[in-house]
Parts: C-alpha cells; structure tokens; sequence
C-alpha cells in the first residue's frame, strides 16, 4: 500500500465507518438519554462530585447533540472532536484512583474511546454519511 490506497474496496470501507460511528455514538446516546429522563437522580450524582446544574445540562446535551452528529454523519469530525476532549477530560478528573481496578478500567476506556473520536474526526464519516450527502449536494 505504497501509494496510500487500500486493498479493502470502498463500500468496505463506508459500510465499517457507518458501524464504527453508531457504534461509538451509542454509549453517548444512551448515557445522556438515561441521565435525562432521570435528571433529578443525575443532578443528586452530580452534585455528589461538585458537579453545578447548567454543567450536568451541558453534559448531557454535549452527549445526546454529539451522539446524534456521529450516528447520522452530520458535522462528524466536530462531534467526534468535541467527544472525544470530554473522554479525555473525563478520564483525568473523574477516573484517577489507580489503586482501585474499577477506575483504572474505566480510565482506559475513556482514553480508549477518545482515541476513536480523534480517528474518526481525521477520517470523517465515509460516504454512508448526511456529510457526504450534503457535500454531493454543494457541487
């Protein structure tokens, strides 16, 4: 693969970048739905971590809002960036007790699935994607 082009054929490609993406988008999706639907339990867990009201509301629209833009290929590289700084951001404040396993795994899966954002936000959503659809439209 000297000249840089894969031996996977596109479709391949698109179709593992589709999967990726909701894949990736699920855990934000379903996270900031629950600490929606249960806000007044969210708002009791936040507070128990110094956490304010308008961040816990931010957080869970940053999770929904950006879920939504990998899930459907909309504004990709910007939802992916912006999940993948809150994963990292996560992982340093909340995630640092090495001494216990739990927090420890957690960590590395933050980190983990940042590093997914940060691949996706460089490869973009692939053409099964509303981003590719609207770049179509635009020429």
């Amino acid at each position: 693969m000297a000249d840089g082009k894969s031996s996977v054929g596109t479709g391949a490609i698109d179709i593992a970048l589709l999967i990726g993406r909701l894949l990736l988008a699920w855990i934000f999706l379903h996270e900031g739905v629950s600490l929606a639907l249960n806000f007044s339990g969210a708002v009791e867990m936040a507070a128990q971590f110094g956490l304010s009201v308008p961040l816990l509301v931010a957080t869970i629209a940053l999770q929904i809002g950006a879920g939504l833009s990998i899930a459907t290929g909309l504004l990709t590289r910007i939802g992916a960036s912006a999940l993948g700084l809150f994963c990292v951001a996560t992982a340093t404040l909340f995630h640092t007790n090495f001494s216990d396993q739990n927090e420890l795994l957690h960590f590395e899966k933050d980190l983990a699935i940042a590093g997914g954002m940060f691949v996706l936000a460089a490869a973009g959503a692939g053409t099964l994607s509303i981003d590719h659809w609207l770049r179509g439209r635009g020429q």
